[in-house]
């Protein structure tokens, strides 16, 4: 359960992101590092000005979605700082990797 609060926390993050910032809305050709770059620099973008402009005009167009009615996921309490894996995820990972590992041989 906590698995799944903590994945939509992540995917309305990401939705908060794309909605912001234009780039991360279209498929991406530019080397892994490089989109690594993109997401870090829009996450840090969105955090400066969220921090220092007093009336954020993005967060008021989301806000007005919100109250249109339309679900943006589970309100969170508080940040995420730790995620219990369970022996289910863990085995389908190692089995996953054994399949992986003997396809390469």
């Amino acid at each position: 359960m906590k698995h799944a609060k903590a994945r939509n926390n992540i995917e309305c993050a990401f939705g908060i992101l794309k909605a912001r910032w234009a780039i991360l809305r279209s498929n991406s050709y530019y080397p892994i590092k490089t989109q690594n770059r993109f997401i870090l620099g829009c996450c840090l973008l969105h955090n400066f000005i969220r921090k220092h402009m007093a009336v954020d005009p993005f967060e008021a167009e989301v806000d007005e979605i919100v109250d249109d009615g339309i679900d943006v996921g589970e309100p969170t309490d508080g940040f995420i700082d730790q995620v219990e894996s369970s022996q289910l995820w863990t085995t389908m990972k190692d089995d996953l990797a054994t399949q992986m590992f003997a396809s390469y041989e």
